[in-house]
C-alpha cells in the first residue's frame, strides 16, 4: 500500500466517530419531534450514548487487539456498530435509539483505538510522528463538514437517512481494509488477555496522583466539549433562532479552531504541557464567567451573537490546547505499560466526561446561559485540579 493510501485509509477509519457525533447534530430536532415530543430536552443523549459506548469500548479493544490481532477487531468492530446503526435506523423510540447508539460507539471504538496501534505496528519515531500528523490534519476536517453532509442528507431523504450513510461510509472503510491491509501484529508478538494485569493496571493508575489529577482534568475538558457538542444546534435554533444557518457556522469556526493543534505544538515548547494547559482554562474561566453573569452574548445585543460565535472558537480551540498534552501528561510515568495506560486513560476519561456533560444537556431549557454557566463551573474545578497538580509535583521534587 502507498503512503498515501494508507494515510487515506486509517483517517477515514479514524473519522467514523466524528461523522457518527457530528453529522447527527442537525437531527436532533426531529428526532426528538417523531419520537419523543414531550422528552425533546433528551434528543442530546443521542450524542452522549454514542460517547459512552465509545469510551467503554476504547477499555476493550486495544487490549483484545494486542491478544487476537488488529484485523479481526476491526472487522468485529465494524459489525457491531454497523448492526446497532440498522437498530438505531429503525427505531421506533427514543429509548431503543439510545441503547442503539451505545452499542455504536462501542463498535466504532474498535476500528479507531485499533488504527493507533496499526501505525504504531508499521512506523516508529519521527516517521509515525509524520504519519499521525497527516492523519489528524484529515481527520480535523471531518467535524467541519459532517454537520453540513447531514443537513444535506435530511433535505434531500430525511433524518433516518443519516444512519444509512453511516453504514455506507463504515462499510467501504472495511472492504478497502480488508482488500489492502494485511494483518500487522503477528502471532509471534500477540499478549495473551489477562484480565488480572489489568486489574493491576487500574489499580497502579488510579493509586498514581500525578496520572489520577490529569485524567480528571482531561475529563472535565472532554466534558466541556460534550456538553457544548449536545447543547451547540439547540442554542443556535432556540436561543439565537439561527437554525437554518447552524451547519455553516459550525462548519466554519470547527474549521478555524482545528488549527489549535499546529498553535499547541509552536507554543509547548516553550510554556510546557502544564503550563499551557493552566494559562488555556483560565482563559476559558475568565471567557465563560464574563458570558454567563454579564449577558453580553444575549441575543438582544447587537453583539450576541457574535460574542457567542467567538466562545465557540474558544472552545473547539481548547480540545487542541489542552486535551492531548493532558494526555501526555497521564502518560509520562506510565512507559512500563504504554499500550494498557492508553486504554484505560482513554476510557476513564471519556465515560466520566459521558456522564458530567449528559446531565446539563438534560436541562437545557432554551437559554444558552446554562451551557455558559456549567461551562465556567467545569472551567473551574479544571484549573483547580491542574493548580493542585502543580504544587503536587513541586513538592515531589522538593523532597527528592
Amino acid at each position: 500500500m502507498h503512503r498515501a493510501e494508507f494515510v487515506a485509509l486509517i483517517a477515514m477509519m479514524f473519522a467514523t466517530i466524528a461523522f457518527s457525533i457530528d453529522a447527527m447534530l442537525p437531527a436532533l430536532p426531529e428526532i426528538a419531534h417523531e419520537l419523543a415530543p414531550e422528552l425533546a430536552h433528551r434528543a442530546p443523549l443521542i450524542l452522549a450514548a454514542f460517547v459512552l459506548g465509545m469510551g467503554v469500548g476504547t477499555f476493550v479493544t486495544g487490549p483484545l487487539s494486542d491478544a487476537f490481532g488488529r484485523r479481526p477487531v476491526i472487522f468485529g468492530g465494524v459489525a457491531l456498530y454497523i448492526l446497532a446503526t440498522i437498530v438505531a435506523w429503525a427505531s421506533n423510540s427514543l429509548e431503543l435509539m439510545l441503547v442503539a447508539r451505545v452499542f455504536q460507539g462501542l463498535g466504532a471504538a474498535g476500528p479507531r483505538v485499533v488504527a493507533i496501534a496499526v501505525v504504531r505496528d508499521l512506523f516508529t519515531g519521527r516517521e509515525m510522528a509524520k504519519i499521525v500528523s497527516f492523519i489528524m490534519l484529515i481527520f480535523t476536517l471531518v467535524p467541519a463538514f459532517a454537520p453540513a453532509m447531514g443537513q444535506l442528507i435530511i433535505d434531500l431523504s430525511d433524518w433516518r437517512s443519516i444512519y444509512l450513510a453511516f453504514v455506507a461510509f463504515s462499510a467501504v472503510s472495511v472492504i478497502w481494509m480488508a482488500l489492502r491491509l494485511p494483518e500487522t501484529l503477528p502471532s509471534r508478538y500477540r499478549r495473551p488477555l489477562r484480565m488480572r494485569l489489568m486489574v493491576a493496571a487500574v489499580r497502579e493508575i488510579a493509586s498514581h496522583r500525578t496520572v489520577r489529577l490529569s485524567v480528571l482534568v482531561q475529563s472535565l475538558a472532554m466534558a466541556m466539549l460534550f456538553a457544548t457538542l449536545m447543547l451547540i444546534q439547540p442554542v443556535y435554533a432556540q436561543f439565537y433562532d439561527r437554525a437554518e444557518n447552524f451547519p455553516y457556522w459550525f462548519g466554519a469556526i470547527a474549521l478555524v479552531a482545528g488549527g489549535s493543534s499546529i498553535l499547541n505544538a509552536l507554543l509547548v515548547e516553550r510554556l510546557g504541557m502544564r503550563r499551557l494547559v493552566g494559562i488555556t482554562l483560565a482563559g476559558q474561566v475568565v471567557l465563560s464567567s464574563a458570558l454567563f453573569f454579564s449577558g453580553l452574548a444575549d441575543p438582544a445585543n447587537p453583539m450576541g451573537f457574535g460574542l457567542f460565535l467567538f466562545w465557540q472558537l474558544c472552545l473547539f480551540a481548547q480540545a487542541g490546547l489542552t486535551l492531548g498534552n493532558l494526555n501526555a501528561i497521564a502518560m509520562e510515568p506510565m512507559g512500563h505499560m504504554a499500550g494498557m495506560a492508553a486504554s484505560i486513560i482513554g476510557s476513564v476519561s471519556t465515560v466520566l466526561a459521558a456522564l458530567i456533560a449528559s446531565p446539563v444537556a438534560m436541562m437545557f431549557q432554551g437559554d444558552a446561559s446554562l451551557l455558559f454557566g456549567a461551562i465556567f463551573v467545569m472551567a473551574c474545578a479544571a484549573s483547580a485540579l491542574m493548580l493542585l497538580l502543580s504544587r503536587s509535583e513541586s513538592g515531589v521534587a522538593i523532597a527528592k
